[in-house]
Parts: structure tokens; sequence; C-alpha cells
């Protein structure tokens, strides 16, 4: 498991308040801008996030403003990032908190692992970026450093224990900040520049061997070919919705398989599972709440 010294921690740290780099978020405590934030992230790249991120808050400042609209509302704010889920998740959850929470996400580790689409990672980054916790926040770039400094994969439970005992006590928001951008700058997937590491004294693989994040838990394997698979069938569905009610024999064109409507059909019935579609009798599908988003114009 990884160890840091004094020493080290406060090299990293140094290094991060050096290198840190200036993002929308990074410049709130404000819970839910933080939360909103980290959903948009999973699985979409920062350049693509912040312009939607900046958006999104504009038009749903607040818990309370996100859950009193339509989910159909939420679902066309989404628009650019993909893995349109998260936009159903992220309105669920926002529903919960203004039911159970007052309008305001808890401080408190197991309450937010309750809340729809939250996490191990999205709580503890609450806990760390908004409530500046001294938590350890383990994505798939900082499970991959944990791995390199340790020598050797490790178990999910591990990784997240390496994590927690590394934190410098009174610096959860800072700390976590700069592993972040040294995982993204540093201690990268495909090119560690292991020569100009300030971490190197405590890293027991120093690029040399076989890269002991690969399989290691949190660090991602790399996503499947989008071009031609469901995944892009489903966004060109999502689309079409986006702009209004998709009739029955309109989607096989509108997923971009004319030739091919049962798989159409059958990625259609996969986002109407996942909330993000409502199919009537007739077989028209229309976004989830699109009536009353209508009816709010």
């Amino acid at each position: 498991m990884a160890v840091l010294g004094a020493d080290q921690q406060a090299a990293l740290l140094a290094w991060g308040e050096r290198h840190r780099r200036d993002l929308p978020w990074r410049r709130t405590r404000d819970p839910w801008e933080i939360l909103v934030s980290e959903v948009m992230l999973q699985q979409t790249q920062i350049a693509r996030v912040i312009p939607r991120y900046q958006a999104f808050l504009e038009e749903f400042p607040t818990v309370s403003d996100c859950a009193a609209a339509p989910v159909a509302e939420v679902i066309r704010a989404w628009d650019g990032l993909g893995y349109n889920r998260r936009a159903v998740q992220l309105h669920r959850c926002a529903q919960q908190l203004v039911a159970l929470h007052g309008g305001s996400l808890p401080h408190d580790l197991p309450a937010l692992l309750r809340l729809p689409g939250v996490g191990p990672y999205t709580a503890r980054a609450v806990l760390a970026f908004a409530y500046e916790d001294d938590v350890g926040v383990v994505d798939t770039n900082v499970g991959r450093v944990l791995a390199r400094w340790s020598g050797r994969s490790l178990g999910a439970a591990e990784a997240q224990a390496a994590a927690d005992a590394i934190v410098l006590t009174g610096s959860g928001w800072s700390w976590n900040q700069a592993l972040f951008d040294f995982a993204a700058g540093v201690c990268t997937r495909r090119s560690p520049r292991c020569d100009q590491c300030p971490m190197r004294p405590s890293c027991r693989w120093q690029g040399q061997g076989d890269d002991p994040a690969e399989g290691s838990a949190r660090v991602s394997g790399g996503q499947s070919r989008f071009e031609g698979s469901d995944r892009q069938g489903r966004g060109r569905l999502v689309a079409a919705l986006r702009r209004g009610p998709l009739l029955s024999s309109e989607v096989a064109t509108a997923a971009g398989w004319p030739d091919d409507p049962a798989r159409a059909i059958r990625v259609l019935a996969g986002l109407e599972s996942d909330g993000i579609a409502v199919v009537d009798d007739a077989g028209t599908a229309t976004l989830p709440d699109a009536g009353l988003l209508e009816g709010r114009q």
C-alpha cells in the first residue's frame, strides 16, 4: 500500500500549488455546484464539461430549481455531455434532496451514498471539495497513481484505504486537487513523466517493468469503440427527442440504422428503461415530462 512521509506529502502539496489548474468548480465550495461538476465529469472530458457546467448552473442554480423542473428540461440542458442517464439520476437526486434533506446536500457519507446516482467516488468528492473534509477521493487517475506508488495492483478497499491514509491532515481540498493534477500532468496513463516526477522517491514502480496500474481497482481499461455502437445510436435518439416527439416510423432513421429497425427499437427500449424516454401505445417516443416542459414555454 502506498505510504508517504511528511516530506513527500509537503512536496506534492507544494507541486500542486504551483501547477493547479484553474477550473470553474474549484472556485466554489457550494455542495450543489460541486455535485453537478462531479456528475458531469463522470466519463466526459473537462473541455466538454466546462461550457455545459456553467450553462447548467445558470438554468438550475440550486437543488430546488433542478428538482422543480420537468426531467425533460434537465435532459435538454445535458446536451453535449453524453451518458444522458446521468441527467435523469441528477434530477432524481435533487428531488430526494428536497424531500429528505431540505434541499441541501448532507455532510455525511452514508447519507450521500443513499442518493440516486451518487457512488463512493462522488460522495467523497462532495465531502472533500465542498466540505473540505480529509478524505481520499479515488477516481480512475488517482487509482492509477496509488497502484504505481504501491508497486502492485490494489483492490477497491485497499485503494480507498491508501487514499485516506495519505491525505495531509487539514488539507483535504488542496491535497486531492494536487493529486488530481499530478495524475493528469505527470503520472499519466500512457507516457508517465517519471524522470520529472517529484514523487519518484516514494514510488515503488518508477516506470520499470509491468505497470501495476493495469487491472488495479478504480483504473479504467478504456472505453469500447463508439462508432457504430449502441451508445452512438442512443445519443442520436436522445438528440432527436430533444427536438420533439419521435414517431415509431422515424426511430430507425433517427438512430442511424435505417436498415435495422429492430436494433433501433431495442436501443429505444433501453432509453425508456433508464427513464430517458417515454413511448406511448402508438410507438411515439418523447422525453419524459415533455408535456410539462411545453407548458412552461
